[in-house]
């Protein structure tokens, strides 16, 4: 009986790690498994009375603001994995977390074998987390093969997954997604997607929301999508308390794959979601910010390809999806964008021919990829 403790602090890592849990239980039904997580795992019956909700953070100095409360966590953390003394530890995404629970378990069970689910983007930012990573870890399970070689050097065996998001995705209805929203087959709509992070509610969805509004100031008979992710919704609504009177807020039982078929054009917050919406065939622009000192320390120092979205950098770091970011981030800037490429059929339909070759690059193979991080992770046992 192999026993597994699985830690997971943010919504997305959360999902994952439901989805290794299903696949662990498939494969290997007698594993014992115990963590710390959100809401996905909890509904798989793994719950613990640790509260990670603090840590959906991104930024540096957005970071450096609950850096006490990372450590005292991750001393909690510690305590409470060895107390189930597991004999493996699965950490998923949330590196600076992680990382310090990893480096407390090596250095009070190192016997205990530790797998990290999805590592730092090396190839993007400091690539010396490499390094770090493989003093930590046994097993690393990442999502692109183009990070394998910058742990080879420190002997790291490293599994490719795939990507998440493509694996657990499936075509929307746009028909359906119409039909739950309420609006003409022959309608335009556009989508706004204002991001899944606290921080992402705050500073990045009041621009796309007004980019949204001066687009249907100047197209009347535009329908304005608002889609809330669901870790966010409350602090989205609590925000926005006037956004229905112009626009259409989805319900939260609707599919969300519904509702991003059902758009002619998107304004996506950065992140996993610009990869859906690929997956969907909708063009999309993306727009974030963060705070100053954390983009000038990342343009200035970290962070390597010119531009954010993976699609993008999937391409040779060309712009596939219009990018506006930090300098550029702007409501009106957005607007002129979306009107432009919901006036022009043509246009969408060549994002989304480029948007498919960019989707090409990324897949992975046979098997999704909660099954091979299982596969990888049982395969220390």
């Amino acid at each position: 009986m192999t026993k597994v403790f699985i830690v997971a602090a943010e919504a997305s890592g959360d999902l994952l790690a439901a989805e290794i849990i299903d696949e662990i239980r498939k494969n290997a039904p007698d594993t014992v498994i115990r963590g710390i997580g959100k809401e996905d795992m909890a509904a798989r019956g793994v719950r613990s009375e640790i509260d990670v909700s603090e840590l959906s953070v991104i930024g540096l100095i957005e970071g450096l603001k609950v850096y006490k409360k990372v450590v005292a966590l991750a001393d909690q953390a510690a305590d409470e994995i060895l107390s189930f003394a597991p004999d493996i530890l699965v950490l998923v995404d949330s590196w600076g977390f992680t990382l310090r629970v990893a480096q407390r378990i090596k250095a009070r069970a190192p016997y205990t074998k530790i797998v990290k689910v999805v590592g730092p983007q090396v190839w993007a930012t400091r690539a010396g987390r490499a390094k770090t990573l493989a003093g930590v870890v046994d097993h690393l399970v990442c999502i692109h093969a183009m990070e394998v070689p910058y742990y080879e050097p420190f002997g790291l065996p490293v599994t490719v997954m795939g990507n998440p998001a493509l694996s657990r995705g499936y075509e929307g209805f746009r028909k359906r997604g119409r039909e739950a929203l309420q609006i003409a087959p022959d309608a335009d709509v556009l989508l706004v997607l204002p991001g899944s992070r606290p921080s992402e509610i705050k500073n990045v969805a009041p621009e796309l929301v007004e980019a949204a509004r001066e687009v249907k100031k100047r197209r009347p008979e535009t329908e304005i999508v608002i889609h809330p992710a669901a870790s966010v919704r409350r602090e989205f609504e609590a925000s926005f308390p006037n956004v229905g009177t112009w626009s259409k807020v989805s319900p939260g039982s609707i599919d969300r794959f519904d509702v991003m078929a059902s758009a002619d054009y998107a304004l996506a917050c950065s992140g996993t979601v610009t990869s859906e919406l690929a997956m969907q065939s909708i063009p999309f622009l993306v727009g974030y910010k963060t705070g100053w000192v954390t983009w000038a320390l990342a343009r200035g120092f970290l962070f390597k390809p010119k531009h954010v979205t993976l699609l993008n950098v999937a391409a040779d770091d060309t712009e596939i999806a219009p990018e506006f970011v930090q300098t550029t981030f702007d409501a009106k800037l957005m607007a002129d964008i979306a009107e432009q490429m919901l006036d022009d059929p043509k246009a969408r339909a060549a994002q989304v021919e480029a948007q498919n070759k960019a989707l090409s690059r990324m897949g992975e193979g046979d098997k999704n990829s909660a099954e091979i991080a299982a596969d990888a992770i049982l395969s220390l046992a």
